[in-house]
């Protein structure tokens, strides 16, 4: 497989403009970074605490959901550079192991960038590296002036 290009945001670029455009996902004050962004990689962290856990003490899916989709959002972002109105149109997740409470890992890799769709992969692993969930989202990207 090839290499993808380079990314044109850093990690801290694309936190940024995450915060500019899309404010609502600290709005309940959960705590989620990214971490890390290199070719074609993108490192989401999210600190699930008491308000992310379903009973039975695991990490709700729709956290893990929310976490898959903002680090596929991040990856695409840091490689296509400021396009806020790129969406998901599909995403698929895996759930593989009951997550506790504490810092999750998304780390999204891009399959496939082509000028309309980014295809991605997506998991998340616990503190201690296990697996919890995979996804596979797909974006598409609005058509570019000019």
């Amino acid at each position: 497989m090839p290499t993808p290009a380079a990314p044109v945001m850093s990690a801290p670029e694309v936190s940024a403009y995450l915060d500019e455009v899309f404010p609502q996902i600290k709005a309940n004050g959960d705590s989620i970074s990214v971490m890390d962004v290199s070719h074609g990689t993108a490192l989401v962290r999210l600190d699930a605490d008491e308000r992310h856990v379903r009973p039975g003490g695991t990490v709700s899916g729709p956290t893990l959901f929310m976490l898959a989709d903002l680090a596929a959002y991040a990856v695409i972002l840091a490689h296509i550079g400021r396009v806020a109105l790129a969406v998901t149109t599909n995403l698929n997740i895996n759930f593989l192991m009951k997550p506790e409470p504490g810092p999750l890992d998304a780390t999204a890799t891009i399959l496939k960038l082509g000028k309309r769709l980014v295809v991605t992969d997506i998991g998340i692993r616990d503190l201690r590296g296990d697996l919890v969930a995979q996804a596979t989202a797909t974006y598409s990207i609005p058509p570019r002036e000019g």
